[in-house]
């Protein structure tokens, strides 16, 4: 399966889970996308103790999981696309919505 997952929230334990289930996926064999929009780009920056966003964001970068990150949605927050999350555009966004079987957003 080919699963898109699109984040726009900056609440810890929502990104946490979606991210859960992103690597989750990854292992089931499954092809993986990720793509964070609106408060959803803050999310390598809101971790705690209890939700490891970034640990997750690395496992998932590490087994070949792809994250991209809407680049005016980074631009309007001064902030720049990363290695893990490099900087993206709608057009990304509409080809994940267009070529996976499932979307699903946090």
């Amino acid at each position: 399966m080919k699963l898109g997952i699109i984040l726009y929230s900056a609440d810890a334990e929502a990104v946490w889970n979606a991210l859960r289930l992103s690597n989750f996926s990854k292992n089931q064999g499954d092809e993986v996308s990720v793509f964070l929009v609106a408060k959803g780009v803050e999310c390598e920056n809101i971790g705690t103790d209890k939700y490891d966003i970034k640990g997750q964001m690395m496992e998932f970068h590490r087994n070949g999981g792809k994250i991209l990150a809407c680049g005016t949605c980074l631009k309007f927050r001064n902030m720049p696309g990363t290695e893990i999350c490099p900087l993206s555009t709608m057009k990304d966004l509409y080809d994940i919505i267009k070529t996976h079987d499932k979307v699903v957003s946090f």
